[in-house]
């Protein structure tokens, strides 16, 4: 299964600061990003989901740019949900329809396709994960697992050339990891992974490790996550003398 065929889109973060109130997430930071797989790791509060907000148009910086395949995704939002979709954390902070169907249509009506069309496009996407029959199924009849296929269903059927992944299998079972993962295994589109588990990231192309809002590392999956782990280790040993 392909979402999207063609050279990789540059993700460029220029200068970027971003705050909440006193809080700033964010600290200027500058990437460019063109691997097929890139992890985001850090701790919690490190600004983590600000950057993969960012990067989906989702919040806006203070300073600085962001740029996916050229398009300011922040300000050309109509080019955006073209060009980068988010899979969250938690599926019901996504699902916003009563039906499979028309959860999975709802992102083609944004596209500019008519209803039949977008019906249409929503069936196709089904019956290539081989979930035909669920087009008329209620969201609420799902499990935790089967809510996040839809929601990954519904960000494919827009065929984005980047899709970030906020904490994808948190919560999950090991059975519907196994095979979310299968799935995004054999996607071309560019995969942002944000994380807090190392273990997530293994077989990817480069990692970024933010702490504080700044980048602490960043360069070839293996190096950045040894090293990581090996600061994380000295933390919990400085935690335990004290």
């Amino acid at each position: 299964m392909t979402a999207q065929a063609g050279p990789r889109p540059d993700i460029k973060l220029n200068s970027v600061t971003c705050r909440f109130g006193p809080r700033t997430a964010l600290r200027n930071v500058t990437l460019s990003l063109t691997e097929r797989r890139i992890g985001i790791i850090g701790r919690n509060g490190s600004g983590k989901t600000t950057l993969s907000r960012l990067i989906a148009g989702l919040v806006a910086p203070d300073e600085g740019t962001v740029r996916v395949a050229g398009v300011d995704v922040c300000k050309d939002r109509k080019t955006a949900i073209r060009t980068v979709g988010i899979l969250f954390q938690n599926p019901d902070h996504q699902i916003i329809f009563p039906t499979v169907e028309e959860e999975l249509a709802f992102g083609l009506r944004q596209l500019g396709h008519d209803k039949p069309a977008a019906r249409d496009g929503a069936r196709a996407m089904l019956a290539r994960f081989g979930r035909a029959e669920w087009h008329d199924r209620s969201v609420d009849s799902l499990s935790q697992g089967q809510r996040h296929l839809v929601c990954l269903m519904a960000v494919l059927a827009m065929a984005p050339k980047v899709i970030v992944l906020d904490e994808p299998f948190s919560g999950l079972d090991i059975p519907t990891t196994r095979a979310l993962r299968r799935f995004l295994d054999g996607l071309d589109a560019t995969l942002i992974h944000v994380t807090h588990d190392p273990g997530a990231l293994t077989r990817y192309d480069r990692a970024i490790w933010l702490d504080r809002g700044t980048v602490a590392g960043d360069g070839p999956a293996d190096t950045v996550l040894a090293n990581y782990l090996n600061a994380m280790q000295e933390a919990d040993d400085a935690d335990a003398d004290l």
